[in-house]
C-alpha cells in the first residue's frame, strides 16, 4: 500500500505585521485545506518581514505569546491537519531574535522546531549586501521529524547551500526535506530552481521549497516559484510569481524506489586530500 500524501506550500507575500501575516495565511491555508491537503508548509518569516538597510527586521515575540504561531496551532486542531510554520522571529537575546521554524501536529501542539543555522551573510555588489548575523542567533542543532505523513528535515533558505547538511537528514532518515525560504529575487533567477533539485537528485527525497513572493517593506523582493520536488529530482509544482498555493500528491515509497535505483546516499567512501606541492618543470 502507497504511503501517499496530500501536501502543500502556500505562497504568502512578506507583510510588515503579525495580525496581516495570520489573515494572508489564513486565506491561502484555507483553500489548500479546501483542495484536500493533509500538511501545509509555510514560507520564512511566514509570520511577518520587514527590512532596514542590510538587515531584516520581522515582528518579533516569545514563543509563547506569538499570535502567528498561536493561529497555525489553532488552526491545525480546528482541521485536522499538519502544518509547517517555515519560520518566526522568536525573541532571544542581546537584541537579537531566533529565525525559528515549527511543525504543528493535527492536536494543535507543537511538535518539533528548528533554528536556522546558515545565516544570510552576503554581498552582492557595492550595492546589495546582507547581514542576518547582525540580528539573528543562529542554530547549532539540525532536526529530522518523525511524524505520520514521513520522516521531514527542516532546513531554511540559506541552508540550501549547503549540501552537508542535507545529506545529514537523508543519513538520518529524512523522506521531505522542508526547505521554506523568502529567497531573493536576483538569486532566485540564477539558483532556486538548480539548488532545489540538486538536494532531492542527491538524497534521493522530496524537497517542499514554500517561497514567499514579492516586495519587502523597506527593500528587497521575495523570488516566489514555491517547488514541490520528487527523488528523481523531477518538478511537481511550481507556485510562480503569483501569490498562491501549489497541492500536491506525494508517494514515499518512491524514496526506497530512488535510493535503490542509485544509492549514492549510501555509498559514500571516506578520504583525505593529499596536501602536497605540484613541481611544475618546462
Amino acid at each position: 500500500m502507497a504511503r501517499s500524501v496530500k501536501i502543500a506550500c502556500l505562497q504568502t507575500r512578506p507583510v510588515p505585521s503579525i495580525t496581516k501575516a495570520i489573515v494572508e495565511a489564513r486565506e491561502l491555508a484555507t483553500n489548500a485545506i479546501d483542495r484536500g491537503a493533509e500538511f501545509l508548509f509555510l514560507p520564512e518569516y511566514c509570520g511577518g518581514l520587514k527590512s532596514s538597510s542590510s538587515m531584516f527586521s520581522p515582528p518579533c515575540e516569545t514563543e509563547k505569546n506569538h499570535e502567528f504561531l498561536q493561529f497555525a496551532c489553532d488552526m491545525a486542531k480546528s482541521q485536522n491537519i499538519w502544518m509547517m510554520v517555515g519560520s518566526i522571529a522568536i525573541t532571544g537575546f542581546d537584541n537579537k531574535y531566533y529565525n525559528r521554524g515549527y511543525i504543528v501536529d493535527n492536536n494543535g501542539e507543537i511538535y518539533s522546531k528548528y533554528s536556522k543555522i546558515h545565516l544570510f551573510d552576503i554581498t552582492l555588489d557595492e550595492k546589495t549586501s546582507y547581514e542576518e548575523s547582525a540580528t539573528v542567533i543562529g542554530g547549532s542543532n539540525a532536526a529530522v521529524s518523525s511524524t505520520p505523513h514521513g520522516k521531514i528535515g527542516h532546513t531554511i533558505c540559506y541552508d540550501l547551500r549547503f549540501p552537508q547538511l542535507y545529506r545529514s537528514l537523508a543519513l538520518e532518515g529524512a523522506e521531505i526535506l522542508a526547505v521554506p525560504a523568502a529567497f531573493t529575487k536576483r538569486t532566485g533567477e540564477a539558483h532556486w530552481h538548480i539548488l532545489n533539485r540538486a538536494r532531492a537528485i542527491e538524497n534521493g527525497a522530496y524537497v517542499v521549497a514554500p517561497c514567499a513572493i514579492g516586495s519587502v517593506e523597506g527593500g528587497g523582493a521575495a523570488y516566489g516559484h514555491s517547488l514541490i520536488v520528487d527523488p528523481w529530482g523531477s518538478i511537481i509544482a511550481d507556485g510562480g510569481e503569483d501569490r498562491g498555493i501549489i497541492v500536491a500528491d506525494i508517494d514515499l515509497d518512491r524514496v526506497a524506489e530512488a535510493r535503490a535505483r542509485i544509492p549514492s546516499l549510501f555509498n559514500g567512501k571516506e578520504f583525505k586530500i593529499n596536501d602536497e606541492k605540484i613541481r611544475v618543470t618546462a
